[in-house]
């Protein structure tokens, strides 16, 4: 017999854990009756187990749910996760039936089982329904402008700089660009720094608290036209020209979206969950042992309080 993949290996090992929602499925399906309809608009059938039919919808949305595929993705029939996760909805159909045969289905455990994860689903259903109206388009752009506008952006600085052994190689530099030399040229033939000697010394945009020692003294208050120098530090002895000072530009929406996102899906979970709270009657009857501590709260994420 051929070794089973090890995307069959996962999916395989997932199957007691999900018997007991596979059970639902099941159940929920015979409750139906009669022809199938797609569950989506332009599903399409991928397999049938005992005349049931598996859509390509329900293995996509497997594929999700195991985090084998990111979320909103689509599924190539012919990707190896993609056979491998039909694999498992077939067997989790099969095993399904087989229990609804034992009478399994009328057991107390079972039943209890099944409770559990109607409940579970349809915690989910409602999370998803109030996630997509509050995390639109409108609300991302809306929090990322209110993020920018209050964060404390550093002062980045653009220069060139020639690097030299000594202080006398470096004063010697120094009177060639006093004379007019050209800075990109003089940092090509005398900047011992390989980094930046072929781009004419371009350091490109920094903050000074990232460079080494006396950069950041010799920089301050330094206009952009200005050379400043020679001064010591790792390596040498440095010249500095400044080319131009700005405000660090504010992280581009596409790097942030994520974080926004997921802020606003926080943000929204825990304001339905805290109106539910408030008009329910939630009484916990377990109480801690003395001495215990208690469960630390979940932080809020960085952000708006």
């Amino acid at each position: 017999m051929a070794a089973e993949s090890p995307l069959r290996q996962m999916t395989t090992t997932g199957l007691v854990a999900g018997a007991a929602f596979a059970a639902a499925l099941a159940l929920s399906g015979c409750a139906r009756g009669g022809a199938e309809s797609p569950p989506e608009a332009g599903d399409q059938a991928i397999a049938k187990v005992d005349g049931r039919t598996v859509w390509l919808s329900d293995v996509r949305n497997e594929a999700q749910a195991q985090g084998l595929i990111p979320k909103g993705a689509g599924l190539d029939p012919n990707a190896e996760v993609f056979r491998a996760t039909l694999d498992q909805l077939v067997d989790r159909k099969l095993l399904a039936a087989e229990a609804v045969k034992r009478g399994l289905d009328h057991d107390a455990a079972t039943e209890r089982r099944l409770a559990a994860a109607r409940e579970r689903v349809l915690g989910d259903r409602l999370v998803e329904a109030v996630v997509a109206g509050a995390v639109s388009e409108t609300a991302v752009q809306g929090l990322y402008k209110e993020q920018v506008k209050a964060a404390q952006r550093a002062e980045q600085i653009r220069a060139r700089q020639i690097v030299t052994a000594t202080e006398p190689e470096a004063r010697a530099a120094m009177k060639l660009l006093a004379a007019g030399g050209a800075f990109e040229k003089l940092a090509l033939q005398r900047s011992t720094d390989a980094a930046t000697r072929f781009s004419g010394g371009d350091l490109g945009y920094f903050t000074p608290d990232v460079m080494p020692p006396g950069y950041a003294t010799a920089l301050a208050g330094a206009r952009p036209g200005q050379t400043v120098g020679p001064f010591e530090t790792h390596g040498g002895w440095a010249i500095i020209r400044v080319e131009d000072r700005r405000l660090e530009p504010p992280i581009p929406l596409a790097a942030a979206r994520p974080q926004l996102v997921r802020f606003l899906t926080y943000d929204r979970i825990r304001d339905l969950l805290e109106t539910l709270r408030s008009k329910a009657k939630v009484e916990t009857l377990a109480k801690p042992a003395a001495g215990a501590s208690p469960t630390p709260s979940t932080p809020a994420p960085e952000g708006r309080s």
